[in-house]
């Protein structure tokens, strides 16, 4: 559910270039990690290969797409001499294709937090949230239970109910002489753990798939939401690295504040403008270009790129700009013969943080 965004114009020395996002789509990238071979040494959900992580497990990690393209880039020499060893051929890998499967790894929650079910439970009942939704009875009108709530197995369905319930649950609260309850994203990813595994909804259905979307923009404006997110307010700069739950909790916290009462939403409007928003920013690179050039220097980027005499093309700014999916693109198609000059020329593959990749991104989108 990427989104294509036009470059911002111009560029700060202390800001990176806003590169144009590629689409990319979560059902095609699925396809790709099996057609592609992905499949044969990681795994998503228990299906595939033992060699390499399971890319849907949740452990305690904060993954952005820039840490995964800075993990891909250390690891690269490895995997490949992995794949070698096992008679795996190399995929060639587009731009397009990454962003198909960055789209994957997002369905597969891959870069959402780890949560506790038992901090998730108290959450629930500390803000208030069982005095109206039992887990299978309905505790107050127009309350549905827990276990009817398929919206735990989706998180755009979540911020839709979420968001088109606000207001009533807004004169709940008022009602019952109670605060607002705001949330914060790791509260929320508690109580999501806590209610997708209890016995009663277990059995709900956790395919959530995260296709694109080329008309959130619109919706954004004629919803009313580009009336107030502009300037500081605007949501590329609020909402960075944020994952959809993030986003959920923001939209949630928001509400009272709103001006106006907020517009009903269809699950597809909601899943149309969540893709906007994420890839708006996410994809936003807020490096450095000052320190991406004395990484370039440093790392021998320009041991080899600035010498037209190694072969290796000298680097700059296409139209569209670098993003951590170009950088991934051109990692898995270029990496090989870079290893090879660079074993060549005795020197250290180059191994990135994830600050050093976002600023030489920004370094190499200002050339």
């Amino acid at each position: 559910m990427f989104v294509r965004l036009v470059a911002a114009a111009g560029l700060a020395a202390c800001t990176a270039f806003s590169a144009s996002i590629i689409p990319g789509d979560a059902r095609r990238g699925e396809q790709l990690f099996d057609s592609e071979q992905c499949i044969q040494c990681h795994s998503v959900k228990g299906k595939g290969g033992t060699l390499a992580p399971d890319l849907s497990r949740r452990i305690d990690r904060d993954f952005t797409p820039t840490v995964m393209a800075s993990l891909m880039w250390n690891h690269a020499p490895d995997m490949w001499a992995a794949m070698k060893k096992h008679g795996i051929s190399k995929p060639a890998l587009t731009p397009e294709a990454a962003a198909d499967l960055f789209a994957y790894f997002v369905s597969a929650h891959y870069f959402e937090k780890p949560g506790d079910a038992a901090r998730g439970k108290q959450s629930f009942t500390a803000h208030h949230c069982a005095e109206c939704h039992g887990i299978t009875d309905s505790k107050a009108a127009g309350a549905p239970p827990v276990d009817k709530w398929e919206s735990l197995a989706d998180p755009i369905i979540l911020a839709q109910q979420m968001w088109n319930h606000g207001a009533k649950m807004r004169e709940a609260f008022a009602q019952k002489k109670l605060n607002w309850q705001a949330l914060t994203a790791q509260e929320l990813t508690d109580m999501l753990v806590y209610l997708q595994n209890l016995p009663q909804t277990r059995a709900l259905a956790q395919n959530f798939q995260f296709p694109p979307s080329d008309t959130g923009e619109a919706l954004f404006q004629s919803k009313g939401c580009i009336g107030c997110h502009v300037g500081k307010l605007a949501l590329e700069t609020r909402l960075r690295n944020q994952t959809l739950t993030q986003i959920v909790v923001d939209m949630w916290n928001h509400q009272p504040s709103m001006k106006n009462p907020p517009p009903d939403l269809s699950q597809e409007e909601m899943r149309q403008i969540l893709a906007y928003i994420w890839a708006r920013q996410y994809f936003r690179g807020d490096g450095n270009v000052d320190r991406g050039k004395k990484v370039f220097a440093d790392k021998n980027c320009a041991t080899c790129h600035n010498d037209p005499s190694s072969g290796a093309p000298k680097l700059a700014k296409g139209k569209d700009g670098y993003s951590d999916i170009t950088m991934v693109s051109a990692l898995w198609d270029h990496g090989p013969r870079m290893l090879d000059l660079m074993t060549q020329r005795k020197l250290v593959w180059p191994r990135f943080t994830a600050e050093q990749m976002s600023d030489l991104i920004a370094y190499l989108n200002s050339l």
